[in-house]
């Protein structure tokens, strides 16, 4: 008998010199946001929690959360794939940066929605920033609060971290944007519309890459109610491209929507922008960072020595998590 309850102490005493365990939740959110959208979007989003190691075993402690917006073409869980999250969580926990990181699924009939806020697509703008929020605060022991929310993303993530940034300055107060698409004004060609008008269903179920990319900007930027099946404007007025679209679209770039923004950008606590000095990204990058100098927005920047997305693993571990490490309220 007091072999058995020896046994049983020393069984007990092993378990408790393990290190705690991290958990990974693969959880449904329902955006009342993205509810009614005219490409048939799921409003029931796929989200992956990471969790820090002591977050079950400590239960009265509550923890900073940091947003991460993937990139266009693939989703969550394929970013989870690149940059394996819950390692990197484990290791900022390691250094003493306990953190919960939230990464949502923003994949869409066109491979992704730019972050925007469309009647065709739906609003991924206020999904992020309300619907998503509110459901993780209300499921996990957070601080929450805007001190100790951080938005961050890589690619057209990065591009939706800078607008709902702009538009939601209440809701974060420190963002990181990894090698951000689309900050500068760009045009588009009526070979591009019509080619975009032309996309068939079979198309769309086995492009890859940046295929549908043009479609996939216009369903967020430029969306038309009465134009099925796609739902987002023709483009074309009297044989041309009208010049609306192209104002609508323009309008949606970071580098044209700064100066309207400069109050929310200067609430903020802390912003990084970086991209890789092979990134195809880097002159549009580097303009976004002249500008944001340009009206005195100090901010953190930083040209590293790679490409557009071989560095996201390790840059995730070495840069994203203590920026947020020190800037967000613990």
């Amino acid at each position: 008998m007091l072999k058995a309850i020896f046994a049983g102490v020393a069984a007990l005493a092993v378990l408790a010199a393990l290190p705690a365990q991290a958990r990974t939740d693969r959880i449904k959110v329902h955006g009342a946001s993205l509810e009614g959208n005219l490409e048939g979007n799921s409003p029931d989003r796929d989200v992956l929690v990471f969790l820090p190691p002591r977050y079950d075993s400590d239960p009265g402690k509550r923890y900073p959360v940091v947003y991460f917006l993937h990139g266009y073409s693939v989703g969550a869980e394929a970013y989870d794939a690149l940059a394996k999250f819950q390692e990197a969580v484990d290791q900022a926990a390691a250094a003493g940066n306990e953190v919960i990181v939230v990464v949502p699924d923003a994949n869409t009939k066109f491979k992704g929605a730019m972050y925007g806020a469309s009647v065709t697509t739906g609003d991924f703008e206020r999904f992020t920033a309300v619907d998503l929020v509110k459901h993780i605060d209300a499921s996990y022991r957070t601080l929450a609060r805007r001190e100790s929310r951080g938005l961050s993303g890589h690619s057209m993530g990065g591009l939706g971290t800078l607008k709902i940034a702009m538009k939601y300055p209440g809701v974060f107060s420190s963002i990181y944007a990894m090698a951000p698409c689309c900050v500068a004004p760009t045009s588009i060609t009526a070979e591009q519309l019509q080619a975009a008008q032309a996309v068939t269903d079979e198309q769309v179920a086995t492009a890859g890459g940046f295929a549908l990319a043009t479609p996939a900007t216009l369903s967020a930027w430029a969306p038309d109610p009465q134009n099925p099946p796609h739902y987002f404007a023709s483009g074309i007025k009297d044989g041309a491209v009208d010049p609306l679209i192209i104002a609508r679209l323009q309008a949606n770039a970071p580098l044209v929507m700064l100066p309207q923004y400069l109050p929310a950008l200067r609430s903020l606590e802390a912003i990084a922008i970086n991209v890789g000095d092979k990134d195809f990204l880097l002159r549009d990058d580097t303009l976004m960072h002249e500008e944001l100098n340009r009206f005195g927005i100090a901010h953190d920047w930083e040209v590293f020595d790679g490409d557009h997305g071989n560095r996201v693993n390790a840059r995730i571990r070495s840069d994203l998590l203590p920026f947020f490490g020190r800037h967000l309220d613990k």
